[in-house]
C-alpha cells in the first residue's frame, strides 16, 4: 500500500519522510495552491459573498505534479500546518484532488520529531470546516475592505495606497502616540539625591529624598531644602529586612517570542517568524538527520505537555541539581481568548543544548533556538530568592530612602532573565545598617528633571499593544508591520516606529470617514466574531454580510461627500533645479516608487530618476556619489551614481572616514553594534564607534 503525505515546505517534507519510511511519499505544496486572484475583487457580493478561487499564477505545474503523485497512491494525507491557514490549505488541496471532505485524511504535527509525527499519523481526522470558514471569513473580509477602500484612499491622498482592517489600526496606534508626543508639555521637577557613609565604614550608599505626593517644582525650592540639610546630623531612622521571590516568565507564545527577539536580538518580527519556521520544519543535525527543534511557532497557548515537563525536569535535575527544581512543575494560564490549539513554543528535546548543535545552525537559527531553549528551561526552574533591605535616613526632619538587595539563591536567573526585567537588576547592595546608627553625608546633590512624553512604539511594544487590545492574531503581526513600513505609512528610526506624513493623512481620513475600521474596540470585536465562526456558533457569510452592509453605505457616503476633493501632501523639495523652467524639483511617489518631478506640472513635465545620496564620494572613482540601491527583494546595498562607468558596489555603508592603517575608506558593519571596518583584506582594521 502506498501513501502520499502533503505538507507545505520541502524542508518539512524531508524531515517527515525520515520518520515515515519507504511506504510513504512526502511532497510539498509550497504554501497555498489556490487563492483569490489579485487582479479583481474575486468575491461575488450578490451571490452571498461567494469567493472565486483559482490556482495561484505560477503554480499550475506544481498542482499538476501533486495530482500525478496523488493518482498513483492508495491514500492521501493532508499534513499542512496545524492552524486556520493550514486547515484552509488542506481544504483547497482536497478540492483540487477531489478528496472526500468526510474522509479522515487530515493530520497535524505539533512538533516535527519521531514522536510528534507518529502521534499525528495515528490520529487522522476529517477537515475541520469551521476552521476553514473562519479563515475564509477573514480572507473575504480583508479582500472587501482592501479592494473597496484602497482605490478611494488612493484617489483622495496618493496613488498606490492600500487600506486594511488590521494594518490601518496599527498605523492609527502609531499616529495617536505621535500626536500625544507633540501635545506633551514637559513639567520641571527636582530630586535631591545623596550618598551616605555609615559609621566605621568607607563605603557609601545612595539614597533619595522622600517627598510623598509632593514635588520639588523648581530650583528655588530645591535650594531651600539644601539649606535646611546643610548642617544636619543624619542617622538611620528605620531598617526593614525582608525576602522576595522572583518567578520565571512563562515559555514563549508567538507574540512574546516576537517581542523578546526584538528586545534581545534586534530581530524584526518577520525575521523571527522565518527563522522559527526553519527550526520547526527541521534542521540537519549531526547523528540525527533532519530534526524539528521547536514545537509549532504560531500559538497563543501556554500549555505544556506532560512529556515535555518530565523531560525538562530530568534535564534540570541532572544539570543543575534538585535545588533548582520548584516544589512542583509550573503550569501557566493562557489568556481567556487564547485558541489553545497547540502547546507553547518550546524545544522538542530539552536536553539538546544550543551550544551542542551550534555548528549545525546558521547564526540566526542558533540565536533564536538559544532564546527559546533558555526561556523554556528557565520556566521550569526554581524561584530566584532575594534578601531585601529598606532604610530610612533622617536629617533635620527630612527623610531619605534607600533600598537594595542581595541574591540568596539565583534559581532560574542563572540561565535566563526576561528582557524587560534587566533594568530591575541594577539595584544597589546596602551595607549593614542598624536602627539609630549615625551616618555621614558624602554628598547631597540637587538634580533637575523634566517629565517625559510617552515613548514611540517599537516592534516589540506595538505587538504587545495589538495583543493586549485583541487586534489581529499572533500569526498576522509580522505581515502587518512589514506592510505598514513597506507602504511608507510608518518609517523606522533605529528600533522606533514613526508615522510618515502619508500615514498621518491616511489615519486622519480614516478617522473622519471610516471610524469603525480604525476603531480598536470594533476591530477586536471582529476578531472575537471570527472566533465564533471557528467554534461553529456563527455562519461566516452572515458575519460578512453584517459588516459589509454598513461598510458599503459608509463608503458610498464618503465618495459623495468628498467628490472632487484631493488631500494635498507636502512635497519634499530638492536642490535640483529644473533645466526647463528653473524651479526646485520635488520628490513624488508613483506606482513604481519615488521619482523627481517639476512642481510646474502640467505646464512643465520634466521628470528624473530618484536617487538617495548618503553624502559620501565613491571610493573607487572619487567622482560619483555613493547612492542607496535595492535589489528586487528590497535588500539595501550601495553603489556609485556613475554606474555603468563605475562598477563600485557594497552591501555595507561607506562613511566619510579613512582607515588609519592603509588609508582606504571605512564601512559600517551591519548589526546592533556600531562598528567601522576596512574592507581591504590585507588590512583588517576595525573599531567600535561610541554611541
Amino acid at each position: 500500500m502506498s501513501n502520499l503525505v502533503i505538507v507545505e515546505s520541502p524542508a518539512k517534507a524531508k524531515t517527515i519522510k525520515k520518520y515515515l519510511g519507504k511506504d510513504y511519499d512526502v511532497i510539498a505544496s509550497m504554501g497555498h495552491v489556490r487563492d483569490l486572484p489579485n487582479a479583481r475583487l474575486s468575491v461575488d457580493i450578490k451571490n452571498n459573498y461567494e469567493p472565486k478561487y483559482s490556482i495561484i499564477k505560477g503554480k499550475e505545474a506544481l498542482v499538476k505534479d501533486i495530482k500525478a503523485h496523488a493518482a498513483g497512491c492508495d491514500k492521501v494525507f493532508l499534513a499542512t500546518d496545524p492552524d486556520r491557514e493550514g486547515e484552509a490549505i488542506s481544504w483547497h488541496l482536497a478540492y483540487i484532488l477531489d478528496l472526500d471532505l468526510n474522509d479522515n485524511n487530515r493530520v497535524e504535527f505539533n512538533e516535527i520529531t519521531k514522536t510528534g509525527v507518529t502521534q499525528g499519523m495515528s490520529a487522522p481526522r476529517s477537515i475541520n470546516l469551521n476552521l476553514v470558514n473562519a479563515q475564509q471569513a477573514r480572507r473575504v473580509l480583508d479582500r472587501l475592505v482592501g479592494y473597496k477602500l484602497s482605490p478611494f484612499i488612493s484617489q483622495k491622498i496618493r496613488r498606490g495606497m492600500s487600506a486594511g482592517r488590521v494594518q490601518s489600526v496599527a498605523v492609527r496606534i502609531i499616529v495617536d502616540r505621535e500626536e500625544e508626543i507633540r501635545a506633551f508639555n514637559p513639567e520641571e521637577y527636582w530630586s535631591i539625591d545623596a550618598k551616605f557613609i555609615p559609621k566605621g565604614s568607607r563605603k557609601s550608599f545612595p539614597a533619595t529624598l522622600y517627598l510623598g505626593k509632593d514635588k520639588i517644582k523648581n530650583e528655588e525650592e530645591a535650594k531651600k531644602i539644601l539649606a535646611e540639610l546643610e548642617d544636619a546630623d543624619f542617622f538611620v531612622k528605620d531598617v526593614k529586612h525582608g525576602t522576595r521571590k522572583k518567578s520565571p516568565a512563562p515559555p514563549f507564545i508567538t507574540s512574546t517570542l516576537q517581542q523578546e527577539a526584538s528586545r534581545k536580538l534586534g530581530f524584526q518580527s518577520r525575521r523571527t517568524m522565518r527563522v522559527a519556521q526553519e527550526l520547526y520544519e527541521g534542521i540537519e543535525i549531526d547523528g540525527m538527520g533532519a530534526t524539528g527543534l521547536i514545537t509549532y511557532m504560531r500559538t497563543d497557548s501556554l500549555r505544556i505537555s506532560a512529556q515535555a515537563i518530565s523531560e525538562v525536569t530530568e534535564y534540570i535535575s541532572s544539570k543543575y541539581g534538585e535545588k533548582y527544581l520548584p516544589a512542583k512543575p509550573r503550569f501557566f494560564k493562557s489568556r481567556s481568548n487564547a485558541q489553545d490549539g497547540h502547546e507553547a513554543i518550546r524545544p522538542t528535546m530539552p536536553s539538546l543544548e544550543p551550544d551542542k548543535i551550534k555548528h549545525n545552525l546558521s547564526s540566526d537559527q542558533y540565536k533564536l533556538y538559544n532564546l527559546i531553549w533558555k526561556r523554556f528551561v528557565a520556566s521550569q526552574m526554581a524561584d530566584c530568592l532575594q534578601k531585601t533591605t529598606r532604610a530610612e535616613i533622617e536629617g533635620n526632619n527630612h527623610i531619605f530612602k534607600a533600598s537594595g538587595y542581595t541574591v540568596s539563591f539565583d534559581g532560574f536567573t542563572s540561565l535566563y532573565v526576561e528582557g524587560k526585567d534587566v533594568a530591575e537588576e541594577k539595584a544597589s547592595q546596602l551595607p549593614g545598617l542598624e536602627k539609630g546608627m549615625s551616618v555621614r553625608k558624602k554628598e547631597i546633590v540637587p538634580n533637575q528633571h523634566f517629565t517625559q512624553p510617552p515613548q514611540r512604539y517599537t516592534e516589540a511594544s506595538l505587538i504587545k499593544t495589538l495583543e493586549e487590545n485583541g487586534i489581529g492574531r499572533p500569526s498576522t503581526y509580522a505581515a502587518t508591520i512589514s506592510t505598514i513600513t513597506s507602504r511608507e505609512y510608518v518609517k523606522r528610526d533605529g528600533k522606533t516606529l514613526i508615522p510618515t506624513e502619508l500615514g498621518e493623512a491616511m489615519v486622519k481620513l480614516m478617522k473622519e470617514r471610516f471610524s469603525k475600521i480604525v476603531n480598536l474596540k470594533f476591530t477586536a470585536q471582529m476578531e472575537q466574531s471570527l472566533d465564533t465562526v471557528e467554534s461553529g456558533k456563527v455562519e461566516w457569510r452572515a458575519l460578512i454580510d453584517d459588516f459589509y452592509q454598513d461598510f458599503d453605505k459608509t463608503l458610498a457616503k464618503a465618495k459623495t461627500d468628498m467628490d472632487g476633493v484631493k488631500i494635498q501632501l507636502e512635497e519634499d523639495k530638492t536642490d535640483i533645479i529644473c533645466e526647463n523652467c528653473g524651479r526646485n524639483m520635488v520628490i513624488k511617489v508613483g506606482r513604481y516608487g519615488k521619482f523627481i518631478a517639476c512642481p510646474g506640472y502640467p505646464e512643465c513635465k520634466n521628470v528624473k530618476k530618484y536617487v538617495q545620496k548618503i553624502g559620501v564620494k565613491c571610493p573607487k572613482c572619487n567622482d560619483g556619489d555613493v547612492i542607496i540601491k535595492t535589489t528586487k527583494r528590497k535588500t539595501v546595498f550601495y553603489g556609485c551614481s556613475n554606474y555603468p562607468k563605475c562598477d563600485f558596489v557594497s552591501w555595507n555603508e561607506p562613511v566619510n572616514e579613512r582607515c588609519p592603517q592603509c588609508g582606504e575608506i571605512l564601512f559600517k558593519k551591519k548589526g546592533k553594534k556600531k562598528v567601522l571596518f576596512c574592507e581591504n583584506k590585507d588590512c583588517g582594521y576595525e573599531k567600535t564607534e561610541k554611541s
